[in-house]
């Protein structure tokens, strides 16, 4: 069995969230033996860690996959590709920020130094496959992914004002809009009910929860924290509309998640998700940091069953095509092309 290297930001303290890392290392384990790092909670700890791990397993492993995002993050990417090339080991960058496209443009030489000498550039939207190509670096597309399997889906029609947000409460993903959205269609629908799903990343929660106390939402908007996978995909049952109210993204595996199990979704059109939702067809979109038009699409949804019904129902298809088996093997022709997966 070859070995692998995978550096990136792995789930902590045991909570796997829907941390995409955590997944996709359980299913490459399948076909190789995987070696990760790291869940290091400091920032810097988390970096040596990320170097100790490659020192350790480098001349064992035939490849290493580096996930790339576009934050601080980006300069753990640069360290590890510097490293790779160094001993000579090839390496994939695995690309995951909503604002690489902009990374690209302000850190050009760094840019270089990473994407130019990998193995393979993997892009999970044509959103960043377009913005890398244009920036001259070779670009494969290997879509997020999810095991379809799991995700019990449930046929929305009549649709009550129950929502559900889930994402990390950071400024990237603008949780404070999807408080004030919510607030608007309360007035119209008083028991209109709001579950917000995820950790504290930037004090970001705090200020919503001040939000709600100040908008006297309290007995209509929960906060649950970070809940695992298996938990918040029981709690979606008792929802029936998916908010996603981010400035930045690329395509978001609760978005994919909250398809497959059948929740209408309406999101800001930012990033890769024009690429993931046709509106009118599998979700609704509304432009970024635009709370009225968000309710607009709401209260639209709201009103028309026949809407909803195809939502729910064409999200779920759409969602069927990002199963692991549809992309398996297209991971292991950039790991290991003579690779051929049992069946």
């Amino acid at each position: 069995m070859k070995t692998l290297i995978y550096i990136g930001n792995m789930p902590q303290n045991g909570r796997s969230g829907t941390a995409l890392m955590d997944l996709h290392i359980g299913l490459l384990r399948r076909h190789f033996r995987v070696y990760a790092a790291s869940g290091q909670s400091s920032k810097m700890l988390r970096l040596l860690d990320m170097i100790a791990t490659f020192f350790r397993r480098q001349r064992q492993a035939e490849c290493v996959i580096i996930d790339v995002y576009s934050t601080l993050n980006f300069y753990y990417a640069l360290v590890l590709a510097l490293l790779c090339r160094a001993f000579s080991k090839p390496y994939v960058a695995y690309l995951h920020g909503g604002n690489l496209p902009a990374r690209l443009r302000q850190s050009p030489r760094m840019s270089r130094a990473i994407f130019q000498h990998s193995r393979a550039n993997v892009a999970p939207s044509g959103y960043l496959h377009s913005a890398f190509e244009q920036a001259g670096f070779p670009c494969s597309i290997i879509p997020n992914f999810i095991e379809i399997q799991h995700y019990t889906f449930i046929q929305r029609t009549q649709l009550r004002p129950r929502f559900l947000w889930v994402r990390a409460f950071e400024k990237t993903y603008h949780p404070e809009m999807c408080i004030r959205v919510f607030a608007a269609i309360q007035q119209q629908f008083p028991d209109a009910q709001l579950c917000m799903v995820g950790p504290d990343k930037d004090g970001s929660l705090g200020i919503c929860q001040q939000l709600v106390l100040e908008l006297g939402l309290q007995s209509q908007v929960r906060f649950t924290g970070q809940l695992p996978k298996e938990a918040w995909l029981d709690l979606a049952a008792e929802y029936d509309i998916f908010l996603n109210t981010t400035h930045f993204d690329n395509t978001p595996v609760s978005v994919l998640e909250a398809m497959a199990l059948g929740l209408p979704v309406v999101s800001t059109a930012v990033g890769g998700i024009p690429f993931l939702i046709q509106p009118g067809e599998n979700g609704l979109l509304s432009p970024d940091n635009e709370p009225v038009a968000m309710v607009k699409n709401i209260q639209m949804l709201l009103k028309t069953p026949s809407l909803a019904e195809q939502l729910s129902r064409k999200g779920r298809q759409k969602a069927e095509s990002f199963d692991w088996l549809k992309v398996e093997q297209l991971w292991l022709n950039v790991l290991d092309p003579a690779h051929v997966p049992e069946r």
